[in-house]
């Protein structure tokens, strides 16, 4: 049964000149659109699993960005910074629920996330499972911030500077602590500490409503709570909404421009360590890692396709076993090695200076075309040829073992019974046939258009993509991360359908319409 397709149509318009419709093929349109549909929950499904990661991984964003430490200070500068880090988190919206709706147990407070210190809301929430009554929970850490304002407000002499230092040490400890028994010694130290000096009455009284607090906690706990399942709903106000869409009118609010107005509108953020967008960021470095990755797929394939088919037409010869004992020891040799070898060698004045040893150059496009052209590609050479040489041993073994196994087919017999010279063969009927598995591995190259290579650019200095990812992930900018993972995904969808598309034209016999 053939393929549906639509006629071609030619006629004649009012002035005289034809026109005519291209055939368009259908199922192959059909097939397209099947994959571009099945696309969107995927990326949800991947959007979603970062996202949560992400989230959940260590680091504090806002803290990142105000550089914000704890510790000494007064007690005016430590409300200035926390009132900072508080609004700094709302603006980021970071004390919204992660995801639209969240299973938990009634003893769960859906205000958790609202507590800006992630120590802190790890504590109580060891808390709420020991003894469910979010209500006095939520009383004891009130009393606990109280405490802890009323050690810093305190004014330091020579009768309390040592108590004070104490106490502030302590009151710290309650933070992180859930366990009866550590908290029951750390009130006891408490007592004991505030009662030392006379001038700390505030303080002492404090402490004793500290106690009191953490007693009636205990003394009024519902732990039947956590054991009744309960699912808590957000709505659209979550964080993943919010970096999905970003923040519509409609809600109450303009889209916050740190946040941005949501990944499907192309906005991603902010950076957390450069304060710059997330989109800028991303160009200053894409054009470079893309060019690069262009240039070094197309020097792969060039060199690996010919080479495949020589060592396949020469199967068992002196000529195989040479150049694929050389092409697997070129393999075998890390980059990272081979790149620093060849920098302190082909880069050094002190052996043979043939290569630049970093970056693209100092030469600008307003120098004139050609001129910052040469300098790129003088820059570009070395670079270029680390990065493909080790992919020709695969590609090449790959197309020597698709090309032999066509060979063996019953028409390319035929054909060389009927005495059609092997190049003809070889090139008319062997060749597209075997480009099969090659497809297949194309669509695992795009990801790497924009991943580019972090051990390469890391060697010369080049300001790619991958070295700004590197950074990225070193410094915890999780917009940059959330961002190039998403980009990641993307191009590795997209790769598998250009392959699925690329199949049909080197090989006419796959069809996309349903037998």
């Amino acid at each position: 049964m053939k393929p549906v397709e639509a006629e071609v149509k030619t006629g004649k318009t009012e002035s005289g000149k034809k026109f005519f419709f291209a055939k368009i093929s259908f199922p192959l349109f059909g097939y397209i659109l099947k994959r571009i549909l099945i696309f969107i929950p995927t990326l949800f499904i991947i959007s979603l699993l970062t996202f949560i990661l992400i989230s959940a991984a260590p680091g504090d964003p806002a803290e990142t960005m105000l550089n914000r430490t704890s510790g000494e200070g007064q007690a005016s500068d430590r409300l200035a910074t926390e009132r900072s880090y508080v609004a700094l988190r709302h603006k980021l919206g970071l004390d919204l629920p992660i995801f639209y709706f969240a299973p938990t147990n009634l003893a769960v407070s859906d205000t958790l996330i609202r507590i800006p210190i992630k120590n802190h809301r790890e504590m109580l929430d060891r808390l709420t499972y020991q003894y469910g009554n979010w209500a006095q929970i939520e009383n004891y850490y009130h009393q606990l911030k109280s405490l802890e304002f009323a050690i810093v407000s305190s004014k330091k002499d020579s009768t309390n500077a040592n108590a004070l230092i104490e106490l502030r040490n302590t009151a710290a400890k309650f933070f992180i602590h859930h366990e009866d028994v550590v908290l029951s010694a750390l009130l006891v130290d408490l007592k004991n500490q505030s009662n030392v000096a006379a001038n700390l009455t505030e303080v002492k009284a404090h402490a004793e409503a500290v106690a009191t607090a953490y007693g009636k906690m205990k003394t009024e706990a519902t732990t039947w709570e956590k054991y009744i399942p309960l699912v808590q709903w957000s709505g659209m106000h979550n964080q993943y909404h919010r970096w999905l869409f970003g923040e519509a009118k409609w809600f109450g609010t303009e889209t916050d421009p740190t946040l941005g107005r949501g990944f499907i509108r192309g906005d991603y953020g902010v950076s957390f360590t450069t304060k710059r967008p997330v989109k800028s960021v991303i160009w200053d470095g894409l054009w470079i890692t893309m060019l690069i990755s262009l240039l070094v797929i197309i020097i792969e394939y060039i060199i690996s396709i010919p080479l495949g088919i020589s060592l396949a037409v020469r199967k068992g010869s002196t000529y195989d076993s040479g150049v694929t004992v050389a092409l697997f020891l070129t393999y075998s040799l890390p980059v990272f090695w081979i790149g620093t070898m060849a920098i302190f060698f082909l880069c050094s004045p002190d052996y043979i200076e043939i290569f630049p040893s970093f970056g693209l150059g100092d030469a600008v496009w307003s120098d004139g075309f050609f001129y910052k052209l040469g300098d790129l590609a003088y820059h570009l050479t070395l670079p270029l040829i680390i990065a493909s040489y080790a992919s020709f041993a695969y590609l090449s073994r790959q197309m020597r073992g698709s090309m032999l196994t066509v060979l063996g087919q019953d028409y390319i017999r035929t054909a060389r019974a009927k005495g059609l010279p092997d190049n003809k063969v070889i090139w008319k009927h062997a060749f597209r046939n075997s480009l099969l598995p090659i497809i297949t591995i194309f669509a695992s190259f795009f990801p790497a258009l924009i991943g580019g290579s972090i051990i390469l650019e890391f060697l010369f200095t080049i300001p790619g993509l991958g070295q700004i990812t590197y950074a990225a992930v070193l410094q915890k900018d999780y917009p940059m991360i959330l961002t190039n993972t998403m980009f990641a995904a993307i191009l590795t969808l997209v790769g598998y359908l250009v392959s699925d598309i690329l199949y049909a034209v080197v090989d006419p016999r796959i069809s996309y319409s349903k037998k």
